[in-house]
């Protein structure tokens, strides 16, 4: 099986004080402004960082919510966030950590709960793409 997504965006002028909009093809989003001032400055809109975070706790709920399954927890739910981390370095900016934080109940050995979300961390597909170091905190019960 191969999907294929696409997202979008516009953007219109500098970097400062240029203004753009993304998109997704489900519309789930449609044309949801953003820019420096939504990325560094806490103005309303969205940012690449977050829509990446966000991307990423669903990848990895998903993920988890198959490995519990194998592992025959049952009842499951799942909650995470992902906080993604954007360094200014020597040649520019960064996303240097990816930081997932979970909180997993259902009915299942806890250790094997915390076997399945490491699985799901290193295993979801968003965790594979991002080159940065990928990091969790969870919560059983």
């Amino acid at each position: 099986m191969k999907v294929t997504k696409t997202g979008s965006a516009r953007w219109q002028g500098g970097i400062r004080d240029g203004k753009g909009e993304v998109s997704t093809e489900s519309g789930a989003l449609s044309a949801l402004p953003y820019g420096f001032n939504t990325r560094f400055e806490g103005a309303p809109g969205t940012n690449p960082e977050e829509l990446i975070g966000a991307a990423h706790a669903a990848c990895f709920s998903m993920a988890l919510s198959l490995q519990l399954e194998q592992a025959g927890v049952t009842g499951a739910q799942i909650e995470s966030t992902s906080a993604i981390t954007l360094e200014k370095q020597d040649d520019g900016f960064t996303i240097t950590k990816a930081h997932l934080t979970a909180r997993v109940s259902g009915q299942g050995d806890e250790s094997a709960i915390r076997q399945a979300a490491e699985a799901a961390k290193a295993g979801c597909p968003v965790s594979k793409v991002l080159n940065a170091e990928v990091t969790m905190d969870l919560t059983v019960g």
